[in-house]
């Protein structure tokens, strides 16, 4: 028989207050195997303290406190993680981590991620680049090594004109820029297959899966983050930019899929909304 495994994703925007405004409700009421935190902004003893003793929890931090930070909680303990990326001289702290669980007789790898949000024309921006560099060449190691990965997070990209509310007015802005997008169509596209991207490059195709889009299909949204400001969340003017990426192998196995979105504003507990997939191996 299958082995069920559940497993969400969510960036808090800082994770005491979401508690503070009700992320333990839902966590406590959802069945979550697996949690991957971003935009921690919290110790390793708070996570402790919010979350509880029944789960395990591996915990990167930012190098600047109160920023960023990446998480992940697990009923059962992970046999090995990993938080290095990229060069050696590049700082992903915070902003990458994977683990390795057994799941009945397989591997399962889970990595929990936080892109930068970046900026045109600045460092900010070429600090973008350079995790989205440092992923791609990341991406074909974790899947020669578990042929059942999933990479999750606030990957701060929304890839196609489906995935942002009103992509007219941001095409030119971090988020939604062709060469930023162009990233997302290789490690989307066939395996090893030469592929066209968004801003007119060729690129070789890393054969991971979308599990939100493939299971949403060709709609707008479902949408994950939303401003705070005006009637963004009202309007449903908002950005898909929480993922969960699969292995093929991984995404073969999927029996769900849900965008937990607030009933109301005033019911949200951070700008951002978990991204909850339900796995089968």
């Amino acid at each position: 028989m299958p082995t069920p495994l559940r497993i969400a994703t969510i960036n808090t925007n800082g994770v005491r207050a979401a508690y503070r405004k009700g992320m333990g409700d839902w966590l406590d009421n959802r069945g979550v195997d697996i949690l991957a935190i971003q935009e921690v902004r919290a110790s390793t003893e708070d996570l402790e303290n919010l979350l509880g003793s029944e789960w395990d929890i591996l915990h990167d931090p930012a190098t600047a406190k109160g920023r960023a930070g990446v998480a992940l909680a697990s009923r059962n303990k992970a046999t090995i993680h990993r938080v290095e990326l990229g060069a050696t001289d590049f700082d992903s702290a915070g902003r990458w981590l994977e683990a390795d669980y057994e799941v009945g007789d397989s591997i399962v790898t889970v990595v929990s991620t936080y892109v930068h949000s970046g900026e045109v024309d600045t460092v900010k921006q070429v600090e973008k680049y350079k995790f989205l560099d440092a992923m791609s060449q990341r991406l074909p190691e974790i899947a020669a090594h578990s042929q059942y990965a999933v990479v999750l997070g606030d990957l701060n990209v929304g890839h196609t004109q489906l995935d942002i509310k009103n992509w007219k007015g941001n095409v030119k802005r971090a988020g939604f820029l062709p060469q930023e997008r162009a990233y997302f169509d290789r490690f989307l596209g066939p395996l090893g297959q030469t592929v066209t991207c968004a801003d007119g490059s060729t690129g070789s195709g890393l054969g991971w899966v979308d599990v939100g889009r493939q299971q949403a299909g060709e709609v707008e949204g479902p949408y994950t983050w939303w401003s705070w400001r005006g009637k963004a969340f009202d309007t449903d003017t908002g950005w898909r930019i929480d993922y969960q990426l699969a292995t093929a192998a991984m995404a073969a196995t999927v029996t769900g899929y849900s965008v937990d979105r607030a009933a109301a504003y005033d019911q949200r507990w951070s700008d951002h909304t978990p991204v909850v997939v339900d796995y089968a191996l």
